[in-house]
């Protein structure tokens, strides 16, 4: 598999967010090299916990600077990985190259296999929603807790939102992909230039956006996706999962509203849980409410 790696002076001035890096290798399913896979790893983790904070599409771990904070303050181990594709990240250089199935193996293979993480709190919001919930569907022993913000697991049984198809109309078809000014549309409060500058980073041009191209493109929207079969049995792992979940969606996001009402009726362990709204927040509501969505998820650490 060809790919790309963003030279590394890209990331020399990314405002509130240096934090330490890891890298882990993550298997070529075409037979090459393998790929490396970058995750933030921060905390002391003197409270025996891991929180890892998945983020979405196009967003990279850059989402969560004003998040990881208000956990580590708290004692938690924060992991934030780059998917393939983003951040810090190989890139494959063929947009085919990016499968649903892929993406999960990815991300199983660094944290489970050579992160050797166990046990951990997820938090996924957008794809990381779509990826951390088929880990915990698939692993369920390796996760403790399970926080989830404007995301869904679609199977492609019910139709996506009108905002989502027009989402993922736009991203096949614009010529211009704009990664800092995509993400900051979807935020209720605009994007300063240099938060808009940090998430166009990783994208030296246009030919190193391919995951971010083919991401919208992979969502089930028909009960025939290559996904759907996949998801319907993360659904019924979900359905068995006891365990503490808790949805803490924005109040401002046309695209995944009215998606925790599924998980809150079918996840046992999100029964009596303390779920959130968060006001003021727009798609990206780690920028909008970074601070309190992180206070959130360290409540629900410690009550849990």
């Amino acid at each position: 598999m060809d790919r790309l790696t963003t030279p590394t002076a890209r990331f020399g001035a990314l405002p509130d967010f240096d934090y330490p890096v890891v890298t882990a290798e993550v298997a070529d399913p075409t037979g090459g090299a393998p790929l490396t896979l970058a995750a933030v790893d921060t905390g002391a983790g003197s409270s025996g916990q891991t929180v890892v904070l998945f983020h979405g599409e196009p967003s990279w771990s850059f989402l969560y600077r004003k998040v990881i904070p208000v956990l580590t303050a708290e004692g938690h181990r924060v992991v934030a990985p780059d998917l393939i594709g983003f951040g810090r990240s190989d890139k494959p250089a063929a947009r085919a190259e990016h499968t649903y199935a892929r993406h999960v193996e990815w991300l199983r293979e660094a944290l489970f296999d050579r992160l050797g993480l166990d046990q951990v709190t997820v938090f996924g919001q957008d794809w990381g929603g779509l990826l951390g919930l088929r880990l915990v569907a698939e692993h369920p022993e390796r996760v403790a807790r399970v926080a989830v913000g404007n995301t869904g697991l679609p199977t492609g049984d019910e139709r996506p939102s009108d905002a989502f198809m027009a989402w993922q109309q736009y991203s096949q078809t614009t010529e211009r992909f704009n990664v800092g000014r995509i993400v900051s549309g979807g935020c209720a409060t605009p994007l300063d230039d240099a938060a808009v500058a940090a998430y166009d980073a990783p994208f030296p041009d246009d030919a190193y956006k391919e995951g971010p191209r083919q991401l919208p493109a992979l969502v089930p929207t028909s009960p025939t996706d290559p996904a759907s079969a996949a998801n319907r049995a993360a659904w019924a792992s979900l359905e068995r999962f006891e365990r503490p979940f808790l949805c803490c969606f924005s109040d401002g996001d046309a695209i995944t509203r009215g998606a925790d009402r599924g998980f809150v009726a079918r996840v046992p362990g999100a029964r009596g849980q303390d779920h959130t709204t968060i006001e003021g927040g727009g798609h990206f509501f780690q920028e909008d409410r970074g601070r309190q969505l992180g206070e959130v998820l360290a409540r629900f650490v410690a009550r849990s």
